[in-house]
């Protein structure tokens, strides 16, 4: 429940939450597992989460269309690269990465952005060519990748952080979804564990979709939360790391 409500809330923070979770809490074993198992039940609580801000007007359609198209074709090659990565690695890299995305985020917007903004010829090169990249990045560390998704749609598309978030959901689920089917098939995915984890999400997550709307009403307040976050989760991540 508090998965999906993060990911409602602030589009991402589904996987940097759920993976953690499932290693230091529920007490899976093994890392891959984590991994994939966590890329399912944030997949589907994605799509789930995205019907609420749909409803509230928070979907940019084609803009998160193309970006999740190519995102898709990313995250397929890079979920291949972080099979064959040693968790060891992969966990550190995941929370360094993290507390950049957390900083590049508290910096100054000149304007809230567009919440109007139209597919063009100009943006969609920028959505195609970001989308790829963060793609390959959430294959990679098996995640949804929305806290990499948000910055990005605003960035190559210029919309405002509620637009973002909800029109994340869409990649979000994608890519998870693309990374899940890839651990998968080498039998790195718990089931029983992923549906608890989508059931509690569907709850938690009416409850973030409400709260964003109504912290997109105070300029800042989205940045703040959606860093903060990060920077808790990362900092837990390290410590655990490299903790006897």
């Amino acid at each position: 429940a508090l998965v999906g409500m993060v990911l409602a809330l602030i589009g991402g923070g589904g996987s940097i939450l759920a993976t953690p979770a499932l290693l230091y809490v529920v007490g899976i074993a093994n890392p891959h597992i984590a991994i994939g198992t966590s890329a399912l039940a944030v997949s589907v609580n994605a799509f789930a989460n995205l019907f609420a801000h749909a409803r509230r007007g928070n979907v940019n359609w084609k803009c998160a269309g193309v970006f999740a198209a190519a995102g898709v074709a990313g995250a397929a090659c890079g979920a291949a690269l972080g099979k064959l990565t040693d968790a060891r690695v992969l966990l550190p890299l995941f929370a360094l990465l993290m507390i950049a995305v957390g900083v590049a985020m508290l910096r100054p917007r000149k304007s809230e952005g567009d919440g109007d903004v139209q597919l063009n010829a100009r943006n969609a090169p920028r959505l195609l060519a970001v989308g790829a990249g963060v793609g390959a990045i959430s294959g990679f560390f098996g995640i949804g990748g929305g806290f990499l998704i948000v910055p990005g749609l605003i960035a190559a598309s210029g919309m405002t952080m509620i637009h973002a978030i909800g029109s994340s959901l869409v990649s979000v689920g994608a890519f998870g979804a693309t990374t899940a089917a890839s651990y998968a098939l080498d039998g790195l995915v718990d089931w029983r564990v992923a549906l608890l984890f989508i059931g509690g999400g569907i709850i938690g997550g009416g409850i973030g979709a409400g709260l964003s709307t109504h912290l997109a009403k105070q300029r800042g307040a989205l940045q703040r939360v959606f860093a903060g976050i990060v920077f808790l989760t990362a900092a837990y991540m390290l410590w655990r790391s490299f903790s006897p």
